[in-house]
């Protein structure tokens, strides 16, 4: 199996680097290729923007999905887009490494899935989109730390259950995309843990990835159980 991490955090020491290399030592015991984006390493550029496309479908004006598309055919897109997107191509496991960050993605974590999860090649119009997305075939998994407990991302939580705060990243990006997305990891409130209790969250993240052959995807909605408005159809539940 191949593997893509992205790995959003810009200090080499953090709990967050520990984990990337947990899973990187844990995949290679396995017998996996890993890959590594390593975004700040990189100077990975966060900001879409019109240098993204050598060729423009439209130079007056700039409507990013158009010339996404048209890129994408002409194969056009800024060299560091393509790379990207060729190790996503070339994946079939992709884990999203990162501190959550005002609740999402950090900002050049945002920008990577701006810049490279684009209009053409990961969905496109037309059906294109959730289970039958661009990226099918593939898994993906949210591996992330927080500054509080788990207690504050429960139903009752003053931030909202974990499942809440991850909807837009697991199931309207990743899920849109056509990906299989796994049960995420949570290191929760890293920062507050003694160095015992830090061990013992890579050494459960460690077991939880050498079994994740085993695992099912988290349960999303098929596009055919959507009607009229993209509304759920009578009989199932949201």
């Amino acid at each position: 199996m191949k593997v893509l991490i992205v790995h959003a955090h810009e200090e080499p020491r953090s709990f967050n680097a520990a984990m990337k290399n947990t899973a990187i030592r844990v995949f290679e015991e396995m017998g996996h290729t890993v890959v590594v984006s390593d975004l700040y390493r990189m100077r990975f550029k966060a900001v879409a923007d019109s240098d993204d496309f050598l060729e423009r479908k439209d130079r007056h004006i700039l409507v990013r999905q158009a010339e996404e598309r048209y890129s994408t055919n002409l194969g056009t897109l800024a060299p560091d887009i393509l790379e990207e997107q060729r190790k996503v191509l070339d994946c079939q496991l992709l884990i999203l490494q990162f501190p959550l960050w005002w609740f999402s993605l950090p900002a050049v974590l945002k920008g990577w899935v701006d810049r490279v999860l684009s209009m053409g090649f990961a969905y496109d119009q037309e059906g294109r989109w959730y289970d039958h997305g661009g990226l099918k075939g593939r898994r993906a998994m949210l591996s992330l730390t927080t500054g509080d407990p788990e207690s504050c991302f429960s139903p009752r939580g003053i931030h909202g259950s974990m499942d809440q705060v991850l909807w837009p990243i697991q199931h309207n990006t990743l899920y849109h995309c056509g990906f299989e997305v796994m049960a995420p990891f949570v290191a929760y409130a890293v920062a507050r843990r003694s160095q015992a209790e830090r061990e013992a969250l890579l050494q459960a993240y460690a077991i939880r990835l050498r079994g994740l052959d085993g695992e099912a995807p988290l349960a999303f909605h098929p596009l055919e159980r959507y009607g009229d408005g993209m509304q759920l159809k009578a009989g199932f539940e949201p």
